[in-house]
């Protein structure tokens, strides 16, 4: 079964939600069908903003800190993902490895462990039990997150150890960290899989953080399907794909990721995309084949938007030698679609209450179109109560 660039284009766009703007009380179908990543503060708000009509800081707060539908906690690849609550052993217990399998995003703690000269399933014993203090509190900012637990750690560890813990960290400012933080910060990640941290409400430019259980008023019980249902999440909004990129999507092990790719192995099967083998979930094949060109909607996506953390990327921007533009280590830029196609970059300057924002295109395009795009900008500013100072669109 042969399955066609524009066709994966179209599936994709419908399954992320972009297809069209929803109805803003498909909130919680927005964010579910991928998770929202989270980083920089306030992609999740963006993302949202392009699926759903009418969509308010207001009603995305509200519904994150007061109803509390979604929540925030580190998920795949260790990053800040928002999701909804009812689906949390998706987002969370289902990364938890099983033996012999490392943790997602803890590979750069084994600096720390070789001072220490200690294990790291010692150590991950003693923050989970330092985490129980989220239980009936709330931390404000992630440095006093990892200073307090490192703290609290401290006092159980052996007199000649407590030294090392306190010395100054290999890890980023040695004069403001200290060893013990830096643990902490790297098991915070399997401390969030096991819901004893979360996001609480965000307290000006600083986030908050306190359990699960003290958060959502219950503890979060691991079910049976999790592993399946996050196999699920990731092929059917990025399929055709393969075992790989679910590991990279995951930042996980390729054991990690065979293993809970091989839960849905009779739920899924292969079409050629390009002369090369994909797999579809069975369920999502007929969706596929009918997937017809939408009409070239323009979107301006946030940086780290769903849509954009396609693993074939050559899928929606054809120019490999773009991609590094696109994708950066850091600081990513905001995408211009067309058609579910990526055709330009835009980036913002914030001055007080001022916004500025520059799109640099690939590709020609109409008048009237460039008359859309300047709107969509005006109301991301107003979406972001922000007055609109200037707005550029040029053609590189």
């Amino acid at each position: 079964m042969k399955i066609e660039k524009s066709q994966i284009i179209s599936y994709r766009l419908c399954s992320h939600h972009l297809d069209k703007l929803y109805p803003a009380d498909n909130i919680v179908a927005a964010a579910g069908a991928c998770g929202l990543q989270n980083s920089p503060p306030g992609a999740w708000e963006t993302a949202l903003f392009n699926r759903l009509e009418g969509c308010s800081m207001q009603m995305l707060h509200k519904a994150l800190h007061e109803q509390k539908k979604l929540l925030q906690a580190w998920s795949y690849r260790g990053v800040p993902v928002v999701f909804p609550t009812d689906q949390s052993d998706a987002f969370l217990s289902a990364l938890i490895p099983q033996q012999g399998e490392p943790w997602i995003y803890t590979q750069g703690i084994a600096l720390a462990l070789d001072f220490m000269r200690m294990q790291f399933d010692d150590f991950l014993i003693l923050v989970k039990e330092a985490a129980l203090y989220l239980d009936n509190h709330t931390i404000q900012s992630k440095e006093a997150l990892d200073k307090t637990l490192a703290e609290i750690v401290c006092e159980h560890l052996p007199e000649e150890k407590q030294k090392l813990w306190r010395a100054p960290s290999m890890y980023g400012n040695p004069e403001k960290h200290i060893v013990g933080e830096a643990v902490v910060s790297f098991l915070l990640r399997p401390c969030s899989f096991e819901s004893l941290v979360v996001f609480g409400e965000r307290q000006g430019i600083s986030p908050t953080f306190t359990s699960y259980k003290n958060w959502i008023g219950q503890a979060n019980i691991p079910m049976p399907e999790a592993e399946k249902k996050i196999a699920r999440k990731f092929l059917h909004c990025y399929g055709p794909a393969t075992a790989d990129h679910f590991m990279v999507w995951l930042g996980c092990s390729k054991q990690q990721a065979h293993r809970i790719w091989n839960t849905i192995a009779d739920e899924i099967e292969p079409v050629q995309v390009e002369g090369k083998t994909r797999y579809m979930l069975s369920a999502d094949i007929e969706s596929l084949l009918a997937a017809d060109n939408h009409e070239p909607r323009l979107l301006l996506l946030g940086a780290h938007d769903p849509y954009l953390d396609q693993r074939d990327r050559t899928v929606i921007l054809e120019n490999k030698s773009m991609h590094k533009t696109v994708w950066k280590t850091v600081a990513n830029p905001g995408a211009v679609l067309k058609a579910g196609r990526v055709i330009g970059i835009w980036k913002t300057k914030t001055l007080k209450d001022k916004l500025d924002i520059s799109m640099t295109l690939w590709e020609a395009i109409e008048p009237q179109e460039k008359q859309y795009l300047k709107s969509l900008a005006e109301k991301l500013a107003v979406f972001r109560s922000l007055h609109m100072k200037n707005c550029t669109i040029e053609t590189d």
